[in-house]
């Protein structure tokens, strides 16, 4: 939503118009569930993608035809084998398109505050109607009743990385990409800080053995842990361990868990947290080089995120896209 929102204030400021595409409910296999967007203008796709394929190419026709009549509307997309788009997800989406006028005040004004909101992660939620002008809300869950679509902004799940070492320099960027927020904990001043992590939204110079004293975790954080040494490592899930956070990932060998996890087990770690820690950390790609391991990395938490999603039924889709 950053880079849609970023995108329609560069058209603004253009004094072009535009059409905001939402996906405001899918049913069955669709590449991009609700709440997927697209921004369009008049050389087409600007930003964004509502899933790509025939499906997405449809969307564009009907962006183009609102832009010209300076319309918006509700429509169907039946993406079915056979069927007018011949996909083959199965599914169905419902787009809301909206036209967005150059000289839009209220647009300018929903944008400007979104962008800061997921800057500062405040939260709140899109109120979005055909015809109508957009509302910012403190607080909302996903609605659509078939006119109106509530819509949370995505202020992105948060990653710490504990140890600002070359993985770690590699994994930032790659998070980020994919909508995450990263921050980065290290003892060493030299390699915590925002210079060397550009990219990060917070970087804390730290002490491992008390990890409170210098960046407050919540439940809804995931850990990645790739210290210097096996000593800070060990000091470093020995806390994490103690309280609940979504993900525990550990960088290492196969052989290192044995003699981390035996000494927590002696600092009264139960065997049961043990067991959730993801150690060695990453998807099997046989990654190598910083830039294999941040792909791994990221791979496995893309997967755990997707997991998580699923079980609350926020999911954003449920086949792969088309590109």
């Amino acid at each position: 939503m950053r880079t849609i929102m970023e995108t329609l204030l560069d058209l603004l400021d253009r004094r072009e118009d535009g059409i905001l595409v939402t996906v405001a409910a899918a049913q069955g296999s669709t590449p991009r569930g609700a709440g997927s967007q697209l921004l369009a203008g008049r050389s087409g796709l600007l930003a964004g993608t509502v899933g790509g394929g025939p499906g997405e190419a449809q969307a564009l026709l009907l962006a183009a035809e609102c832009l010209r009549d300076k319309r918006s509307g509700v429509y169907r997309l039946e993406l079915r084998h056979g069927g007018e788009l011949d996909s083959v997800c199965g599914g169905e989406q419902t787009v809301l398109l909206q036209f967005v006028s150059h000289d839009s005040a209220p647009w300018r004004a929903l944008a400007r505050e979104a962008l800061e909101r997921l800057e500062t992660r405040r939260g709140g939620a899109l109120s979005l109607e055909a015809g109508a002008n957009p509302v910012l809300l403190e607080e909302g869950s996903p609605v659509w009743d078939g006119m109106r679509l509530v819509l949370p902004l995505p202020v992105g799940e948060r990653v710490v990385i504990f140890g600002g070492g070359h993985c770690a320099l590699a994994l930032v960027p790659v998070l980020r990409s994919v909508g995450f927020r990263a921050a980065v904990f290290d003892d060493r001043r030299s390699f915590a800080s925002p210079e060397r992590f550009p990219e990060a939204e917070t970087v804390v110079c730290g002490d491992y053995t008390d990890i409170a004293a210098a960046l407050e975790l919540t439940a809804e954080d995931y850990a990645v842990v790739m210290t210097s040494g096996h000593r800070h490592d060990f000091e470093v899930e020995r806390q994490l361990l103690r309280r609940p956070l979504r993900y525990v990932g550990v960088m290492g060998s196969r052989t290192k868990p044995a003699y981390i996890n035996q000494k927590l087990r002696e600092a009264g770690i139960p065997e049961e947290a043990l067991r959730h820690v993801h150690t060695p950390i990453g998807t099997a790609i046989k990654a190598v080089t910083p830039e294999e391991i941040a792909v791994s990395i990221t791979g496995e938490l893309i997967y755990e995120r997707a997991l998580r999603r699923e079980a609350a039924g926020t999911a954003e889709h449920s086949c792969p896209s088309h590109l």
